[in-house]
């Protein structure tokens, strides 16, 4: 079966995901140079990686570059073309012009997040559209499959879910780097990676190291990613040289050392459909405290690799984060139980055998279909 994945974002997604279904098909995927020229090391080998020059959304370069796409897949012959993410404004034109080819497309969140401006900035109609137009979906959980179902007007069997899978990566460039955590460092260090956003629960963790200021002097947050500035919420912290905060892009080999250092990463959200960076953490066998929003609940309940506390509840974290700190079998566990879920149920080539499957029968339906209207 030949594949044809395109998208732009999310770079870790794509790059997982891609491996993944390559142990299992023959997979071309068609991605901008400026994003993962410098990142082509990461892909297994048999995947076919085509770096095109990809334009900007406001740029007139979009027509002729959808033409070129469309030359590039028509050559290519792929039984199935799957979009990566339903946010790339001008590949909604695509599907009309592929005679016939099936496209599936992943909508990573039904619903943009409140405060997440790089999405915001995207007019809504064109991710609606894009996952309209689509033949079949992929989402990465029961909820979000009901809630695409009702949101795009697809059918159940339109909507198919495909577990976000394990991000490799950073975990292997720590070992490739021997990074190590230094001995001497008897703090308990908390985790908050990623993207700053209003949704991502920021001042629920600031509110609830404020309350664990006498019960765990050892504690250490370190906050790294671009978005909201941390230090905006100042004033919610208990005792602001706790903290560590990298603002801004973190590159490869420091976020490698950070989750190297961590000994467990705090998801406090708001809101949420899935998160990243729970599959980043488990490659490193770190636990998780994550926010009974989206599919982090369900997820780390079922596969035992954190706790689980509600949102916008600070307190509840503040007493996960203590209970965890203190209770270092039971955190030992839970990191044991992420390697293995990592390394078994959501290593990408499981999760690529899933998607493999999933397109043979959306193929086989597509050629009944055809067979149907024109035999």
């Amino acid at each position: 079966m030949r594949i044809l994945l395109l998208c732009s974002e999310p770079v870790d997604y794509v790059i997982a995901y891609a491996n993944g279904v390559a142990a299992h098909a023959e997979v071309t995927a068609i991605l901008p140079r400026e994003r993962y020229a410098g990142l082509a090391r990461w892909f297994d080998p048999r995947v076919t990686l085509v770096l095109v020059d990809w334009p900007r959304t406001r740029s007139p370069a979009n027509i002729p570059f959808i033409a070129d796409l469309v030359r590039r897949i028509r050559a290519a012959q792929p039984d199935l073309l799957h979009m990566l993410s339903n946010t790339t404004l001008w590949l909604n034109l695509l599907p009309p012009l592929l005679d016939g080819i099936p496209v599936v497309t992943t909508v990573h969140d039904v619903q943009v997040h409140p405060g997440d401006r790089d999405t915001a900035r995207l007019p809504g109609w064109g991710a609606r559209l894009m996952a309209r137009q689509s033949d079949h979906l992929i989402v990465h959980g029961d909820n979000l499959r009901r809630a695409a179902c009702d949101s795009f007007g697809k059918l159940p069997d339109q909507v198919h879910v495909v577990p976000h899978p394990a991000i490799r990566r950073y975990a292997d460039l720590a070992a490739e780097l021997g990074l190590t955590r230094d001995p001497q460092d008897d703090r308990f260090r908390v985790l908050l990676f990623g993207r700053i956003f209003a949704y991502k629960g920021l001042a629920t963790l600031l509110r609830a190291e404020a309350m664990l200021s006498n019960s765990l002097p050892t504690l250490q947050v370190t906050i790294a990613g671009r978005g909201d500035d941390p230090m905006d919420l100042a004033h919610l912290m208990g005792r602001s040289q706790r903290y560590e905060i990298r603002r801004g892009f973190v590159p490869d080999r420091e976020v490698a050392q950070l989750f190297t250092d961590a000994d467990l990463v705090v998801l406090p959200y708001d809101e949420a459909s899935q998160s990243g960076v729970l599959h980043l953490a488990a490659t490193f066998g770190k636990p998780v405290v994550v926010t009974d929003v989206g599919e982090l609940g369900a997820t780390v309940t079922q596969h035992r690799i954190g706790r689980v506390v509600p949102p916008r509840t600070p307190s509840a974290l503040a007493h996960a984060l203590c209970d965890l700190a203190r209770e270092h079998e039971a955190r030992d566990q839970l990191g044991r139980n992420a390697r293995a879920w990592s390394e078994g149920l959501n290593a990408p080539a499981t999760i690529g055998q899933t998607a493999v499957q999933l397109y043979d029968s959306i193929v086989d339906r597509a050629m009944l279909s055809h067979a149907g209207v024109y035999g």
